[in-house]
């Protein structure tokens, strides 16, 4: 629920530039946020400070180590900041000159080291300076909340939160706000609103136990693993190839994740569960794997120490190969591959559930089968022993761990996949302990713990109350759930047409990587007969991985090499009908688009009368990479944007910068940086939350309509013509000369040069869109001509990457 209080924390301070004060500190930048970042005072001077003729009571010295935090922010991998520019709104100071600055803040987070001594210390220092009223919060992943403010005012601590990012913070959905017995609930739900609708985030509120919910039980999870790994006699490739997609999990799976967190990091979290623990076979589960401890002790912690469970070295030819590690002899020997009928029928699955099943069910008595039953098993049930302990909403957990680790389900979404009844008697069979709460929730009559009821998701409730409607936020629009519904209006194989209510109508695209082919083309010319007909508006969007990939490029390949010259103008004449038709709707048209929005992604939105964007939309037409130029209307878009933002003046400039992007297949790196790139239209936006971004569309829509919405009329397009394609071709000549682009690459680019400057007509021409539109076709089925060109096509399908030639 939104708190109308978020929009009056406008100044922030964080205390700590590490990586996680740092990433934390460039996130509330990226929210809009003036943020004041200290950290300690350097006891010692560098090298070139002492060259420079500074001493240690020099201002850039004293308030070296936050300086040095926000300049590496513009060059960080992945980028905290979405745009470099945002760290201008970060100040960097010291903890002794600076302090007083914290009684200008509005919310304080602490992310210092893991040391309770050092942050009860911090927090007294913060006191003296605090004014009443200030958020104050720790970043803490596992000490305990209410010890870090003993001592501390009972207003202070009325004020006090754990807010326990994780890491990176830009990208890493979770934060678990966790509060004490003595916060003020409606600081937990500030808290809450501020991380949801300021920071985008997914909120989880956990208790004060040790590690809280996701560390917990991923934690333990791990560590499980380890042990049946070792019991089955299974390599470290085997683990992760079982561990990882198959099972629902990132493709990191267990070492690699292990290697990325680093195992002496690992080592702490057990320690601190084991040490806080009163539960005897727990902190046995907790004990220190003694692997982990002979690899910290050798100095091998993982991806920063240079080898872990896996190691990069060079290789005899000269690049670089992966080594993984020997468990029994703790040797390096070279990666191999894993294959067999388990992992192929878990692959060949559709869906997490259909994946895990396929993993349990292809040849139970296999070892892999086995191991992975075990695993699963182990951490369904201890998931089960903590519900009221860590969390008290078995959704939370869920989503705790889908947030925070990247499953693709959460334990009790994975249980009920497996088939909850079914899977209890097995592990009753097996001599398991189940807990009593879900052998009374069975007895009850449930089958599952997640239920669907007239578009609503039910979750166990607890207390033998049955269901509960699970608690979605106003600004949240389900699209599974408005089908589950009934809320279908029209449905192709790859694409639905969704009723979001107030006579607003959802395209979803739901084909493999939400590629366009023709049953999408078709859905969008559906689409625009039956909106203008009987509906308000359309809003443009979907809840997949991705908003759209591009357009069916294996389908383009075959009917190129097979020589189908008419068939494929046929698809690229469809495909510009299709988003025209998007174009000259007589109703208002949003796109929300959100990650990858590539090529046929974009087309799809640049007719929307407004963009929506998520933070996290990378964005760009990248036809180019694999040897074409965008013709479903995207070079005819960029033109139309050049003459847009050229006025009644000099074209050229304009049309440079929208070519270069296009040519050069440029991806913005956030939504924000879609400006960058030259893709953002003065009337389009960002929203922070993501989960909103279906919601937020609608209400565009409706304002929209309610403004009296009449679509554009059809306006001739000014170009550059012959003189401005010149131009452009002259900067693609330079470029091959200087051999920065192939021959091919030069062909690509001026057949583009073409398009987009308006092809032969006389500068400043002023042509139709279906003039431009014509050019694409010409351009696109001459492209798919080209040897080299289907070189590209198959190097992408094959690999996933372009290729150059």
């Amino acid at each position: 629920m939104s708190n109308n209080r978020t929009g009056t924390v406008r100044r922030a301070a964080v205390i700590g530039s590490g990586v996680m004060g740092a990433g934390i500190a460039a996130h509330l930048a990226n929210a809009g946020m003036r943020v004041l970042l200290l950290d300690v005072v350097p006891q010692s001077l560098l090298p070139e400070e002492e060259k420079r003729g500074l001493t240690l009571a020099s201002p850039q010295v004293r308030s070296r180590l936050a300086q040095a935090a926000v300049a590496r922010m513009a060059k960080a991998q992945p980028a905290p900041l979405y745009e470099p520019s945002f760290a201008g709104r970060i100040t960097a100071g010291n903890l002794e000159d600076h302090l007083a600055g914290l009684s200008e803040a509005d919310w304080i987070v602490e992310a210092v080291v893991e040391r309770l001594d050092i942050k009860r210390s911090l927090f007294e220092k913060i006191e003296s300076v605090w004014k009443p009223g200030t958020l104050v919060t720790s970043n803490t992943s596992g000490l305990s909340v209410a010890e870090m403010v003993e001592g501390r005012s009972e207003t202070f601590r009325q004020h006090f939160a754990v807010t326990h990012f994780f890491n990176p913070p830009r990208y890493m959905k979770l934060v678990e706000v966790v509060p004490t017995g003595d916060t003020d609930p409606e600081v937990t739900a500030l808290l809450t609103a501020l991380c949801e609708e300021r920071l985008g985030k997914g909120v989880v509120v956990a208790k004060d136990t040790p590690n809280f919910i996701a560390n917990r039980i991923g934690t333990y999870g791990m560590l499980v693993t380890l042990e049946e790994v070792l019991r089955y006699g299974l390599t470290v490739e085997e683990a992760d190839a079982l561990t990882g997609p198959a099972m629902g999990r990132p493709k990191t799976a267990t070492f690699r994740m292990l290697d990325l967190v680093g195992l002496d990091t690992l080592l702490h979290v057990v320690d601190n569960v084991r040490d806080k623990s009163t539960d005897a076979a727990e902190r046995e589960t907790f004990a220190r794997p003694p692997l982990l401890e002979q690899l910290v002790a050798s100095g091998r912690l993982g991806e920063k120490s240079g080898g872990g469970f896996y190691r990069k070295i060079k290789g005899s030819k000269g690049g670089s190969e992966i080594e993984s590690l020997d468990l029994e002899s703790l040797a390096y020997r070279p990666r191999s591959s894993v294959k067999g009928p388990i992992i192929d029928a878990a692959k060949a699955a559709k869906g997490t559930g259909g994946k895990v099943r396929a993993l349990l069910g292809t040849d139970p008595k296999h070892k892999y089968a086995q191991f992975a039953w075990q695993t699963i098993k182990r951490t369904l049930l201890y998931s089960a022993a903590l519900v009221g302990v860590i969390a008290d909403s078995i959704s939370d957990i869920d989503k705790a761990m889908k947030w925070g680790f990247s499953w693709e389900l959460g334990p009790f979404e994975l249980w009920d996949a497996l088939g909850l009844e079914k899977s209890v008697a097995r592990m009753k069979a097996e001599g398991d302990a189940v807990p009593e709460w879900v052998t009374q929730w069975i007895t009850e009559g449930h089958g599952s713990f997640y239920a669907v009821q007239e578009g609503r998701r039910l979750v166990y409730s607890g207390g033998g109350g049955g269901y509960a409607a699970e608690e979605l936020s106003p600004d949240e629009i389900s699209l599974a759930g408005l089908k589950e519904a009934g809320r279908t209006v029209l449905r192709t194989s790859d694409a639905s047409l969704i009723d979001l209510g107030d006579d607003v109508v959802c395209l979803e695209f739901h084909s493999q990587n939400n590629a366009i082919g023709g049953e999408i083309l078709s859905a969008i010319r559906r689409t625009a007969e039956e909106v203008s007909k009987n509906w308000r508006g359309l809003v443009i969007a979907n809840d997949g991985r991705n908003f759209c990939v591009g357009a069916n490029l294996l389908l383009l390949l075959m009917e190129a090499q097979n020589g189908e010259w008419e068939e494929v103008e046929d698809i690229i004449r469809m495909f510009q009908s299709s988003m025209l038709s998007i174009k000259k709707l007589d109703r208002p048209v949003v796109a929300a688009p959100h990650r990858m929005t590539l090529g046929g992604g974009v087309e799809a939105c640049l007719p929307a009368d407004q963009i929506i964007f998520s933070p996290e939309t990378y964005f760009g037409l990248v036809e180019t990479g694999v040897g074409l130029i965008p013709a479903g209307g995207g070079s005819k878009e960029a033109a139309v944007m050049a003459a847009a933002r050229a006025g009644g003046g000099d074209i050229q400039p304009h049309l440079n910068a929208l070519f270069e992007t296009v040519a050069m297949a440029k991806t913005s790196t956030s939504g924000f940086d879609v400006g960058r790139i030259g893709l953002k239209r003065p009337q389009d936006r960002v929203i922070m939350r993501q989960d909103a971004r279906i919601a937020e569309a609608k209400r565009a829509v409706l304002e929209l309509d309610r403004a009296g919405y009449a679509p554009q009329p059809e306006a001739r397009v000014r170009v550059a013509g012959r003189e401005g394609k010149a131009v452009l071709r002259m900067g693609v000549h330079s470029l091959l000369l200087g051999g920065q682009i192939s021959k091919h690459d030069a062909l690509i680019a001026g057949k583009l040069a073409h398009v987009m400057a308006g092809g032969d007509a006389a500068p400043g021409a002023e042509v139709s869109e279906q003039y431009l539109l014509d050019l694409e076709c010409e351009a696109f089925l001459s492209l798919c001509g080209e040897r080299k060109t289907q070189d590209r096509m198959s190097h992408m399908l094959s690999t996933g990457k372009p290729l150059r030639n």
